[in-house]
């Protein structure tokens, strides 16, 4: 089945059909693609059947589009998620799955920074940036290189610094409306971050904007009191101005009159905040929601809903599909929309390893019922201490129970002292996966499949996360030093045409002309005009970046 949805099918078709038959004039008719990546966030919202706090904006956006059921991250923690997100490669494959492996939030880093950074990590591990096999390259810049205009607002957190030619636009102030065409398609990213964890607690002033006796869905696996019902509340109140700026998002879009062509998407870039989600493997702490909404927005009620499984993975070659681009062979992910569409895939996966000062090394298969966890280090106990989540008033209230002895079993599972090496659930009869049937005669067939289904992907994406992260850093970065990237070479080939190559596989190469500051993408010999000075720069994704040189 190429898409499941017959009214997005015919969407989809309709835009493909318009790109072909005026393929002269690419750059009007390519659709814009909008990602609105909100922090942190189950679907626990109205569209989802959570009508805790109120979402009109997420509501409507979900009455003109389709709301995806089972979508899921590749990680409970968003820096390897959104490593996921940008290159459509598993994070375990690529040496993004511990969190994190630098202070790689934003595209600019500061050395300073660097340096301080190194207490945070492991012994003899310094901080490092993952390195993607040579062909990869991330998603915004194979759409710039395809004619699009790319900005992120603001957070990048991929587990390496962006190559420069990877945005046109990556700061606080990226915004699709300073592209310096207003015919030039674009892809515009941005990350609301009043859902995050730390915002439970870290803006007691502001006023909460959910009634004190309003009825909070308290999963049995959190002490239901005060500490955690005040911590609801916040949670909630941020979802509410969270749902406000998706308002402002698409009515910029709407004022401007561009959501005829503009596809938006809706998702959170992993599960819930709230302690036993955030950085576990359970649905609470992997599965997002999902809403995306088609040009012209005209999906009916009864096909409103796809159940169809996806993964970060499949983001990159579903953006590309849409946006009418040759989706890459190197990709671990496959569309769920336009051309490039396959049809439904059987699994998920996702993987969780170091977070900040602890370790722990545990992968996941999931299908459209059963769950399936691989536990590499049993003898370690499920609950690892972290400082940052331990400012959580929820999280103190479940440490004071457990030392108090006063927990329930539902709530005392998660400080058992060591895992068995195998556990299995059932997420629809048990959501909020308490009851491991690995060892149940009954579902014997269930636990073969998707073991076999782990280790056939563990071998598939020679999963890198399973060993010791010391002896990994080794290999990338050989007696502590990151690879570097070898400057960009010219060579003049006549009539003012100039190629632009650096000698290091994999390595992006950028150009500028005269007194211009964004860096273009190389993707072929350039007409360079008479006396202008041009200005080249060379990165592979993880090395450092080349110096820039400067013909004139």
């Amino acid at each position: 089945m190429a898409i499941a949805n017959p009214t997005v099918r015919l969407i989809v078709l309709l835009h493909c059909a318009l790109f072909l038959s005026v393929a002269g004039h690419a750059r009007a008719v390519q659709p814009n693609i909008v990602w609105i990546v909100a922090e942190d966030i189950s679907p626990i919202i109205a569209p989802y059947g959570d009508t805790t706090a109120p979402t009109p904006a997420l509501s409507e956006l979900a009455r003109e589009g389709v709301r995806y059921t089972n979508a899921f991250s590749t990680s409970g923690v968003c820096a390897p998620s959104r490593a996921a997100l940008a290159t459509g490669m598993y994070p375990t494959h690529i040496g993004a799955n511990h969190m994190r492996t630098g202070p790689w939030v934003r595209s600019e880093v500061a050395p300073e920074t660097i340096a301080r950074y190194r207490d945070r990590m492991p012994a003899g591990v310094l901080p490092y940036e993952a390195i993607p096999p040579a062909p990869v390259r991330m998603l915004s810049e194979i759409l710039r290189r395809n004619g699009y205009y790319a900005s992120n607002m603001a957070k990048a957190d991929h587990q390496f610094r962006a190559p420069p030619t990877a945005w046109d636009d990556s700061s606080a102030q990226a915004h699709w409306r300073n592209r310096p065409d207003a015919a030039q398609p674009f892809f515009a990213v941005f990350n609301i971050g009043v859902s995050h964890e730390s915002q439970i607690w870290a803006r007691p002033e502001r006023p909460l904007l959910i009634p004190e006796d309003a009825e909070l869905p308290i999963p049995p696996y959190l002490v239901d009191d005060a500490a955690t019902r005040a911590d609801y509340r916040r949670l909630y109140s941020n979802v509410i101005e969270m749902d406000r700026a998706v308002a402002g998002l698409i009515g910029e879009l709407r004022d401007a009159r561009l959501l005829d062509n503009t596809w938006v998407f809706f998702f959170g870039d992993h599960g819930g905040p709230m302690p036993r989600q955030k950085r576990l493997l359970y649905d609470s702490g992997l599965r997002v929601p999902l809403i995306i909404r088609p040009p012209g927005g005209r999906v009916p009620a009864e096909e409103d809903t796809e159940s169809r499984l996806v993964s970060f993975v499949d983001f990159l070659a579903t953006t590309l599909s849409l946006a009418g681009i040759d989706v890459p062979d190197w990709t671990q992910g496959v569309a769920f929309l336009g051309t490039a569409d396959p049809g439904p895939r059987a699994y998920v996966y996702a993987a969780a390893d170091r977070f900040d000062e602890t370790t722990d090394a545990i992968r996941a298969v999931r299908d459209q019922r059963f769950k399936y966890l691989r536990n590499l280090r049993p003898d370690q106990g499920y609950y690892l201490p972290l400082r940052y989540r331990e400012q959580m008033a929820s999280m103190q209230s479940l440490l004071a129970g457990h030392e108090a002895g006063t927990l329930t079993d539902a709530q005392a599972q998660w400080f058992r002292e060591s895992k068995p090496a195998e556990e299995l659930f059932d997420t629809w009869s048990d959501p909020h996966e308490l009851d491991n049937l690995a060892g149940d005669p009954e579902h014997a067939r269930v636990l073969e499949v998707l073991r076999n289904e782990y280790e056939l992907w563990a071998a598939r994406i020679d999963d890198t996360g399973a060993g010791d992260e010391r002896e990994y850093f080794e290999s990338l970065w050989p007696a502590g030093r990151q690879p570097q990237t070898l400057p960009p070479v010219f060579a003049h080939l006549g009539d003012g045409r100039l190629r632009i190559t650096s000698a290091t596989e994999g390595a992006s190469v950028g150009f500028r002309f005269g007194d211009e500051t964004v860096w273009r993408p190389y993707v072929g010999p350039v007409l360079v005009p008479s006396g202008t000075r041009v200005a080249a720069v060379a990165h592979r994704i993880g090395y450092t970046r080349s110096r820039i040189r400067v013909l004139r």
